[in-house]
This record gives C-alpha cells, structure tokens and sequence, in this order.
C-alpha cells in the first residue's frame, strides 16, 4: 500500500479518521485478515504514516519512499517500480487506501481466480448499466434508435481501483499494473465509490458506519471474552457522597446478572477501569469477578496483556466503554459497543451503540446480544449436520 504525505483534495487523508478508524486502516486490516499474502508492506514518504502504521498494525513492514514517486504527479506505476528494486516477490498486490470497502473475501476471491486462470494481471471492477456519452454527444456503450430496456442490458464492469495483481514479470517487461493475460474481480456495487473529495469521504463514511452495524452480530456469535469500562458504562457515571464524604456508585442488577450469564457460557469477563474505588472493588467481589483491574493507566496495554493471558485474539474479545479513554481498546476489539450516552468520538468506533444508558441496561444489553448471536450460529451449525442414521449389518 503506497501511501504519501500530501494530499490536495482531502489534507492528510491517509491518516484521517473516518468512521473511527484512520483511512489507511480498513484496507490494510482486511488484506492482513484474508490471509492471503506472505508479506504486507506500506511504503510512505512521511514519518507520521509510519507512525501511524506500526501502531495499528505491528505485523506490517514501512518502507521509505523516495520523493520522487510521491509528488502530486508522480504515477502509482513509479511507486510499484521502487519497491521492486528493493522487495523480491512473484505475485504483487497494489492496494489503495481510498477503497476502505474491500473486504478479506474480496481478496481471496481474486487470488483464487488469479491462480487457477493463470492470469498475468487482475484489477478490481464493479458492474455498471449505465449508458455513457463521449463530451461530444457521441454514444458510447449503447444504440440511442434501439435503446435497451435496462433488465436486457448486459452493461460492463467499471474499474474501482480497490486493488490490482501483478506478476513481478510483467511489471519488469511493461512498466506497468496491467497487461498479459488480465483478470477482473467483480465487487460489490457501493464499493465503486473512491474517496477523491469531502462528498465522496461522506458517502463512503456513512456505509462504512452501516457495513460496521451489519457485521457486529457475525462478530459478536465468535465473542470469548467481554471487558468493560466502570464510570458511565456500568454505573450512570454520577457520584454519590454519603456524610463522611466516601463517595458511592450506582450499578444495575440487569448488567450483572447479563455478566452472569456470559461467565455461565464460558464467556470471561474482565473490568478495567482508571478510577480506583472502594465501591467498585466491593461490587466485583459480590459478582465474583476476578479479573477486576483498577487505576489502570493505559487500558489498551491492559487489554493486550489480557489477551495474551487468555490465549484469546483480539478478533473475539468485545470491549463496552463510554469516553475517549476507552477509544483505543475499542479500535482492537472484534466487536465494540457502547451506552447510548457515551460522547459522539465513541458512538462513531462502536459497532453497536444500545438503546440504553450507561448504568442503566447497556452492558445487559451488549451480554444479550453477544449471548443471541452465539445461539444463532450454534443453532445453525447443529442444523447443517447431517441426521443420524442407523446401521444394519449384513
């Protein structure tokens, strides 16, 4: 993935927050999960994108960009020729951070059709029944005398530039991302939009925050671990001070007995909070939760530890929070929820905002759902085995 300091139509777009997530990231997240590639590299002119990157993804490999290929006039082709010189491959995959859409399927679908056609090359298309005009007035694509009912109308495949695969040969012989045998991967109809302009970044932002809501109940049925935030996600964030002064929170019974059920489904629980509270201490201790750790400063590192702890990827834990130092752990997370008050910064990371407050039902909420979810796809599995059948002995 090339990716560049400037950027005229959108400043400094690449590391841009869209949807919660730096731009660059929803590609590259999806590349790394299809699982598809033996390496994956950035290759970036400027400091801050490096920085960026390696803290996002620590299995990624920066690589320096010379000036030259990063001018405003400098071509992609240009990009892939230096990082040619510098990385031995066979098979390249020229991915664009301005198709946050694409998806790890998207690219194990291609691999497959590139290997098992033999193809030099492969671009990215989706299908169009549009009926296009040269600036002339000249058709292109249709006759206007015998105009085509658009459900007769085959139409054609527009390229969207997610992503391309090149053969090292190829690019070597043509200078160039295309040619030889070439292939196209058809992808889904809103992933034609790339993000150019500031109409185009809110397009693409709202179905990135839809895609993100359609997802949450696949990622949520694999959940082997919850952790939550205290101040506004298990209590309504106010503080109560009795006469001499100690000061005293609110829980709900619905949420604890929400982390009740998770535990009795062999989901773990852990409660990070940075507030340390002899109320709190007292109410883990009452619903039996061990993995209670107050006065945390950095709860992402807290949250990895966890992680390596349990033997559990960072895919299948949920985390619930409410402010913005519960933002990072939700960007691990496979599925993050959060109280229908948290702050707006929040809300936009979440994959589910509940329907409910801080204190009062959102972590019951969030159990249910996760609780749901697992029933589906366990209900689902046992459907898709085949009957038991009886054996007779001749």
């Amino acid at each position: 993935m090339p990716l560049r300091a400037h950027s005229k139509s959108i400043i400094e777009k690449n590391v841009r927050n869209i949807a919660g997530r730096p731009l660059f990231a929803w590609s590259l997240e999806q590349a790394i999960a299809s699982q598809c590639f033996d390496d994956v590299y950035v290759a970036t002119d400027s400091p801050k994108i490096r920085k960026a990157v390696l803290e996002e993804f620590s299995s990624v490999t920066v690589l320096e960009r010379s000036a030259v290929t990063s001018t405003d006039t400098a071509s992609t082709e240009s990009a892939m020729l230096e990082f040619q010189q510098q990385i031995p491959f066979d098979v390249m995959c020229l991915i664009q951070a301005t198709s946050p859409l694409t998806r790890a399927d998207d690219f194990r679908s291609a691999k497959h059709k590139f290997l098992a056609e033999n193809l030099d090359s492969l671009l990215t298309a989706v299908p169009s029944k549009r009926f296009f005009w040269s600036v002339h007035g000249t058709p292109v694509n249709y006759d206007p005398m015998h105009r085509p009912r658009r459900q007769d109308f085959e139409g054609y495949l527009m390229e969207n530039g997610a992503f391309y695969l090149t053969r090292r040969k190829l690019l070597e012989e043509c200078g160039c991302r295309l040619g030889g045998r070439i292939g196209v991967h058809e992808m889904a109809a809103e992933s034609a939009v790339e993000i150019d302009d500031e109409t185009d970044w809110i397009v693409v932002e709202q179905l990135l925050l839809k895609q993100k809501r359609q997802t949450v109940n696949a990622v949520a049925a694999e959940i082997k671990a919850l952790v939550l935030d205290v101040d506004g996600t298990l209590t309504d964030g106010g503080m109560y001070y009795g006469p001499d002064g100690e000061a005293l929170k609110k829980f709900n019974t619905r949420d604890a007995h929400g982390l009740k059920l998770l535990r009795e489904n062999g989901i773990r629980v852990g409660v990070i909070t940075t507030e340390t509270s002899p109320s709190v201490e007292a109410r883990m201790r009452k619903l039996g939760i061990d993995e209670y750790y107050p006065g945390a400063r950095d709860k992402s590192a807290l949250l990895l530890q966890l992680a390596t702890r349990w033997s559990v990827s960072l895919q299948h834990i949920a985390y619930i929070g409410d402010d913005l130092c519960d933002l990072e752990c939700m960007r691990r997370v496979g599925a993050a929820f959060c109280p229908a008050d948290a702050v707006p910064e929040v809300m936009q990371q979440a994959h589910h905002v509940c329907g409910h407050t801080g204190g009062n039902g959102a972590v019951r909420e969030a159990c249910d759902l996760i609780l749901k979810a697992r029933t589906s796809m366990l209900a689902a599995v046992s459907a898709s085995r085949p009957a038991a059948t009886g054996a007779m002995k001749l």
